[in-house]
């Protein structure tokens, strides 16, 4: 190794990594990560939650590579590594041993040894190395593995890395099993800690009253979507990063992937993704997008489908809910009315890119639909876009199409909450809507009751602007608790 790659391997853990494991891959998503725990190794960052979807590789860099590099550069510090099992653990423990034996580790961090890889020293009589703890020889620090309830009992904690510490969907639901890891983290794991420790917590999301989530809702949290944040963070402030399987909403600096993409394209493909969503739509927000919905506390129920569309049509509506901010998203949902009184929907726009894409969406939405009647809430720009879409319409040669402009003067949350039956019993999707619009789809089936919980409500909005749309009695207009004439 020339000394220069030698010098880079000492500074930066990517370096390192493509040093002693130069089959690493370096897509951009695995760049961003090592480049997030490289801010946490230099100590920029001492609390760090990073979710990740499974088999992206986030052990590897959290539980074995990080460690191996902390003992090179430091071999004082003392590290725990926590995972759902001991025996888990303790992988990621022989696996770091492993590591600081080869030859590579030892050219880059020389005076980091364990017993048993260098020469015989007055020291390694009473140095540790089992396969769940080591200690670095003559300097005091080292690792242990610990399973999730494992005792940590006079052992001193430099950092903290817990590691997936749910096992599966059927753990992270178990109220007795959620409970008892909240526990061993305040009772064995925080009373290990000093001043100067650092945490990180990696894993796949089960629930949203996992560890993560209960740590959201109670500690001080900032959510990093620019690098700049990871300098001068606030003493005991921790830094929340979510890395989605297929990305959703706006390119960020630190995920730049334009909604859809996959994460790992070489490993998980957007198709692969799609058809895991499409299976079960809520495990796949937790487990890929890092976004757990407890199904007991969904607003909808089950949605009626349709294979074909009944006959006897009595029209073909729209209702678009411009974005308000830059959070949120259009929703465009063209649907057809047929003699039983039900509305049918039959395509969907559903976005968050920018306006001048969103137009021509909508309008080619409503020129192949066949739509008559297009509703577009003119609040927060919903005028300017409805007036360009018309124009396209018009420049497409469309005559068949009337938007109707109007202001929304009811609160979004009574008019959602109070007609949320009325949208299930009333509306019929299509049997493959899941797959077609998953997005949509994603954030309607996993809508909360308590309103504040959810990321959007742009889905459920339009549907209640439909429903709103077709009940209100000829002449009046539909408000949260009932009729009023214009």
């Amino acid at each position: 190794m020339n000394r220069p790659q030698e010098e880079w391997a000492r500074r930066s853990l990517a370096a390192f990594a493509a040093t002693v494991r130069p089959d690493v891959e370096w897509t951009p998503f695995h760049r961003a990560y090592y480049r997030l725990l490289d801010a946490f190794a230099e100590g920029r960052i001492r609390r760090m939650m990073v979710s990740v979807p499974p088999q992206h590789g986030k052990s590897f860099g959290a539980s074995v590579l990080l460690p191996a590099y902390l003992l090179g550069r430091d071999p004082r510090i003392r590290i725990a590594v926590a995972s759902y099992s001991f025996s888990l653990a303790g992988r990621f423990g022989q696996q770091v041993q492993r590591l600081m034996s080869e030859g590579s580790y030892r050219t880059v961090f020389p005076a980091t040894l364990i017993k048993g890889t260098g020469p015989r020293v007055q020291q390694e009589r009473t140095a540790r190395r089992t396969a769940q703890e080591f200690d670095c020889v003559g300097f005091g620090g080292g690792l242990k593995a610990v399973g999730r309830t494992g005792s940590l009992t006079g052992d001193r904690v430099d950092v903290l890395v817990a590691d997936d510490l749910y096992k599966d969907a059927l753990e992270a639901h178990s109220p007795l099993v959620r409970e008892r890891i909240w526990e061993w983290y305040h009772a064995v794991a925080r009373t290990r800690l000093h001043d100067a420790s650092r945490e990180l917590l990696v894993g796949t999301r089960w629930h949203e009253d996992d560890l993560i989530g209960r740590l959201k809702r109670t500690e001080r949290v900032v959510e990093l979507s620019e690098w700049g944040q990871t300098e001068g963070v606030p003493t005991g402030t921790w830094v929340a990063v979510s890395f989605e399987a297929l990305k959703t909403g706006p390119p960020t600096e630190l995920d730049p992937r334009e909604e859809g993409e996959a994460l790992w394209p070489g490993r998980h493909s957007a198709g692969w993704l799609a058809q895991r969503r499409s299976a079960d739509p809520t495990l796949f927000e937790a487990l890929f997008q890092g976004n757990p919905v407890v199904r007991e506390g969904l607003l909808y129920g089950d949605f009626g489908t349709y294979a074909a569309l009944p006959a006897g049509l009595l029209r073909r509506a729209n209702y678009t809910d411009t974005a308000d901010t830059g959070e949120d998203r259009l929703c465009s949902i063209c649907y057809a009315v047929a003699e039983d009184g039900l509305c049918y929907v039959t395509d969907v726009v559903y976005t968050s890119r920018p306006m001048e894409e969103t137009e021509a969406a909508v309008a080619a939405m409503l020129e192949r639909n066949g739509t008559t009647l297009a509703q577009v809430e003119s609040n927060n720009g919903g005028r300017g876009f409805g007036r360009a879409v018309e124009r396209r319409l018009r420049e497409a040669g469309v005559r068949s199409c009337t938007l109707r402009l109007f202001h929304q003067r009811g609160n979004k949350e009574a008019r959602i909450l109070t007609h949320a039956a009325t949208v299930v019993r009333q509306v019929r999707m299509p049997e493959d809507w899941r797959v077609r619009w998953p997005e949509f789809a994603a954030d309607v089936c996993g809508f909360r009751r308590v309103f504040r919980a959810n990321a959007h409500d742009d889905g459920p909005d339009a549907l209640t602007g439909i429903v709103e749309t077709e009940l209100a009695p000829r002449g009046g207009r539909i408000l949260a608790g009932g009729f009023s004439k214009r």
